[in-house]
């Protein structure tokens, strides 16, 4: 009922507008102009608005860059990262140049060459060479940017083998990410998601014996200045994987792997350190003081400062939460990587930990009376055979817990 009112109200506020058009109509004087076809007054401020938006726009494209050019990322953490920007920069340059010649050609010659009742336009069929002129400098400027472009593609997107570097999958789900490192062997085991079961949240293969030293995790760790592949993989729909800072980004499709290799060139400190860092983050941690003390007014909690990390976010739009699927990163030395994942358990030892935990709970569920294996009851011979009083406490204690 409510979009049917405001539909009416619209539509009442539409005729009313046009009966006033026609009341000023009506009211003008007899000897004025109502022709349709404009006159020299109307080419004359036609001309001079034309002018005066061509300036408003150069002068916003001055703020606007001035004032906003703090938002662009800092320097690339990642190898191929300047050239990623380079390639940004120089495609920026030409745009702002092409704009800026026939954005002003275009609104000065509207000025210049007004219509006046005077002055009768010269009839100019064509011109061949001008025709040439503005087709062949296009065509020259977009395939020198396109075949430069190629070639950065190029680079970045070719793995050299002979770095041998690390490999490492990433896997989304609705809506998170997880990592599984290569292990010593530096081979991913094999996966699927028709083998998610219990633990083996990522579909790895128990039968595969490269998948025994892999590690899972859910903090991307990575060690400076050494090349890694990254292997992308999804469990449902379709995400982005984008790292900002290192200028890198790949689609993760369901059911194809898709992959994608960089070198990360300054660790989490040396980026937390750096000045464009500590001013944005000085910045935040200001508004959030802000709030802080509004909050604290209406007797609610503080929240936390900021402080910057490296994170791993999803780039495509794949659900309600969407906006919170990320992951920290974490560029260390190779000494501190090395120790982070010497603590991480590998796949089989996490797979032989459920299989104990399955086998005691079945043995829990149905345990066997010791008379029928042969064994004295509890309290017969207790001193004389520890073994199976320590077996009988053993069952009496699960199925106690198991009750409660």
């Amino acid at each position: 009922m409510t979009v049917f009112l405001v539909i009416i109200v619209l539509a009442l506020l539409a005729v009313t507008g046009w009966q006033i058009s026609k009341i000023v109509q009506l009211s003008k004087k007899p000897d004025a102009d109502t022709s349709q076809v404009a006159n020299d007054n109307d080419n004359r401020m036609n001309g001079k608005l034309m002018l005066g938006f061509v300036i408003f726009l150069y002068i916003l494209t001055i703020f606007c860059f001035w004032n906003y050019g703090k938002f662009y990322l800092p320097e690339a953490a990642s190898e191929h990262g300047s050239q990623y920007d380079t390639l940004m920069f120089v495609s920026i340059a030409l745009i702002m140049v092409v704009q800026i010649i026939t954005q002003g050609l275009l609104h000065i010659f509207a000025f210049k060459y007004k219509g006046n009742k005077n002055n009768r336009a010269l009839f100019y069929a064509d011109n061949d060479k001008l025709e040439f002129i503005w087709t062949i400098i296009p065509v020259i400027v977009l395939a020198g940017l396109i075949i430069y472009g190629l070639f950065t593609w190029s680079d970045i997107m070719n793995v050299n083998e002979d770095e041998d570097p690390m490999v490492v999958e990433i896997y989304a789900y609705q809506f998170a990410w997880r990592a599984r490192y290569s292990g010593e062997d530096n081979t991913l085991g094999k996966a699927n998601v028709r083998f998610i079961e219990g633990v083996n949240q990522l579909g790895v293969d128990e039968s595969d014996s490269y998948g025994d030293d892999d590690k899972i995790t859910t903090e991307l760790h990575l060690p400076v200045n050494r090349p890694v592949l990254f292997k992308f993989r999804s469990q449902d729909v379709l995400h982005s994987a984008y790292f900002p800072f290192f200028r890198a980004q790949m689609n993760v499709v369901p059911g194809m792997i898709t992959q994608f290799s960089f070198t990360p060139t300054m660790t989490s400190d040396e980026m937390r350190s750096s000045k464009y860092m500590q001013e944005k983050v000085k910045s935040v941690n200001d508004l959030i003081n802000e709030q802080n003390k509004e909050l604290a007014a209406q007797g609610e909690p503080a929240k936390d400062s900021y402080e910057f990390e490296y994170f791993l976010l999803c780039n495509k739009i794949c659900g309600q939460g969407h906006y919170n699927m990320q992951m920290k990163i974490v560029v260390e030395s190779e000494e501190d990587y090395q120790a982070w994942l010497d603590e991480q358990p590998t796949f089989a030892s996490t797979m032989e930990g459920q299989n104990q935990s399955g086998t005691e709970d079945a043995a829990s569920e149905d345990p066997k009376p010791a008379d029928e294996a042969g064994e004295a009851p509890a309290g017969e011979n207790g001193s004389e055979n520890g073994e199976s009083a320590e077996g009988t406490q053993e069952e009496t204690t699960v199925a106690v817990v198991e009750e409660n």
